[in-house]
């Protein structure tokens, strides 16, 4: 699913977190949001979720508008895309399990593919063995793997991953960003990762939307 960002502004009273932003991210990509704490990353990924409503410029997700799409759509659209975040936002007194299932109840998954998807997502993260632990039992490289099942559950035509490495050591890093890049080369799915991570970055080898202060930075060198 197509991500596309034309002469964006968000202010907050008279601070400026974004400033004529425009990008393409197309069908399948898969896209680093660079830059440093408080540059703007976060405030893209809750635009695109219509979390927050920009203050100039269009926004457009797949064939969604989202200056004109409703409500009704605009659920519709948060349903295609799965999200993960530094602080992995799992519910505490729930397993593994639980969580996702909960997660596919609530975007409509019929009760009878529930347990079948759940077998899928927990394998593909290699934590079968855990499903039926509570958050409090997983190390974080582990908690972070489950939510990327809770999101994979619903199968998003887009992954949002907001510093999904930030409390993580550099090996379960890397452990994410590799799963995160197999599915979107197995899948096709559309995989925005915010990250400050130059190393994470500079290895991938791919595109990079490099913000800084607010804005693009148009010519990007990584020291």
């Amino acid at each position: 699913m197509r991500i596309n960002f034309k002469n964006v502004d968000k202010n907050f009273g008279l601070i400026d977190a974004l400033k004529d932003i425009s990008f393409d991210i197309n069908s399948g990509d898969f896209v680093f949001l660079f830059g440093p704490s408080g540059s703007g990353k976060s405030t893209i990924i809750k635009l695109i979720l219509s979390q927050l409503q920009p203050s100039a410029g269009q926004i457009k997700i797949g064939s969604y508008d989202l200056a004109t799409t409703n409500k009704k759509d605009i659920d519709a659209l948060r349903k295609k895309i799965g999200i993960i975040f530094q602080d992995y936002q799992l519910i505490n007194d729930k397993s593994l399990e639980e969580n996702i299932a909960l997660n596919m109840d609530i975007a409509g998954f019929p009760s009878q593919q529930i347990p079948g998807k759940i077998d899928e997502v927990i394998k593909k993260v290699n934590l079968s063995s855990r499903r039926f632990l509570y958050p409090s039992q997983l190390s974080g490289g582990e908690l972070q793997r489950a939510a990327l099942a809770r999101a994979l559950s619903t199968d998003p035509k887009i992954i949002l991953a907001d510093e999904p490495t930030g409390n993580l050591d550099q090996k379960n890093s890397w452990n994410l960003v590799n799963l995160l890049k197999d599915i979107n080369q197995k899948q096709h799915c559309t995989v925005l990762m915010a990250t400050h991570d130059v190393e994470i970055v500079r290895s991938m080898g791919k595109k990079i939307i490099y913000l800084q202060d607010g804005r693009i930075v148009k010519n990007l060198k990584l020291k």
